[in-house]
């Protein structure tokens, strides 16, 4: 064999490395997740049973995850971030974490209102922020709206999560894309006058305190009130659909997008698109009792049978963009 045709072998053979290297390399994403691993693993497991592609992943806190991507820089592994809350999407997206993604299958799949305008982040499950009340003690008849809630007519009668957590802040957020500031101070300052306890940790503690008699009406996310009714269906307490005359009840969202960095675009917005279709969302939103971003995908039967409401329909990039303003009014407010 001459010098020729071996040079002509040896290039041959590097591109087929080349190639294998790059089909390994596809055949494998990588996940930044915020979402708990009980709650992504299936939805991982079904995906790699439908096309063969591994997904590696790691899961902390999101402001954690930001910071890690960050400082990686073009050198992180991810390909995809998941969080929960449309605050910290947008925020992720602010920090150029995220890349736009032009896709007529997310297009079609998700609602406008739960995705960013600038197609950086997609919701994938929604969460709905409404009224719960005791049963024992409240007649569905007498609730309204959130506003309505800084009636004095719940003086000494309302419990709230504390106002650190961001499902509380993205509340506030939309209020004031929906009222102004000067409205939604008003209101912060009727709940705070309406307490009847110090704001609790979390929205399980916040049910205990209604179901305990330390309140009578609270707001908190549609699963956590899944979970506690799972664990004891008799608990005298029910969900309530406000706003349902005005702007409908608000909502949130868990949802990815696609890292910046990415080394692996074209396969991570497959993945991203299959999150958006009907095997992938029942999955993603009936392992947390959430509801299905699609609005074809069917909504658990458990969920379905807490009745069905009419969404916000304001963009959720206002959660993140009117977050600052809404801490500033929470904090004047005295809404700790």
């Amino acid at each position: 064999m001459n010098k020729r045709n071996r040079t002509v072998i040896s290039i041959f053979f590097l591109i087929g490395i080349i190639a294998y290297a790059g089909t390994a390399f596809s055949q494998e994403l990588v996940v930044y997740s915020a979402r708990k691993e009980h709650l992504i693993k299936p939805v991982f497991n079904r995906y790699t049973k439908e096309t063969g592609v591994k997904i590696k992943y790691i899961t902390d806190k999101a402001p954690v995850l930001l910071q890690r991507i960050k400082a990686e820089g073009k050198n992180t592994p991810a390909d995809l971030l998941i969080t929960v809350d449309a605050g910290n999407l947008w925020h992720a997206a602010k920090e150029h974490v995220l890349q736009p993604v032009d896709s007529e299958v997310l297009a079609a799949n998700i609602p406008s209102h739960l995705r960013d305008p600038d197609n950086r982040w997609f919701g994938l499950s929604i969460r709905a922020r409404t009224i719960v009340y005791s049963t024992d003690r409240v007649k569905a008849g007498e609730l309204a709206t959130y506003e309505d809630l800084a009636n004095p007519d719940w003086k000494d009668r309302l419990v709230l999560r504390t106002s650190k957590k961001v499902y509380n802040q993205s509340l506030v957020a939309m209020l004031i894309k929906e009222h102004g500031e000067t409205r939604t101070s008003e209101i912060l300052r009727g709940w705070v006058n309406n307490l009847a306890a110090p704001p609790f940790s979390n929205d399980t503690k916040t049910m205990e305190a209604i179901i305990a008699g330390q309140g009578d009406v609270g707001i908190v996310n549609t699963y956590y009130f899944g979970r506690l009714t799972k664990k004891d269906p008799t608990i005298p307490i029910a969900l309530y659909w406000p706003n349902q005359s005005t702007g409908g009840v608000h909502v949130n969202v868990s949802g990815a997008g696609i890292v910046a960095a990415s080394r692996n675009k074209p396969q991570a917005v497959a993945f991203l698109e299959w999150l958006s279709t009907e095997s992938a969302q029942q999955i993603f939103a009936d392992v947390n009792m959430e509801y299905p971003v699609n609005p074809n995908v069917p909504v658990n039967p458990t969920v379905a049978s807490w009745g069905s409401f009419k969404q916000n329909q304001i963009n959720l990039a206002n959660a993140g963009e009117n977050q600052a303003t809404a801490i500033q009014l929470m904090d004047r407010a005295g809404y700790n």
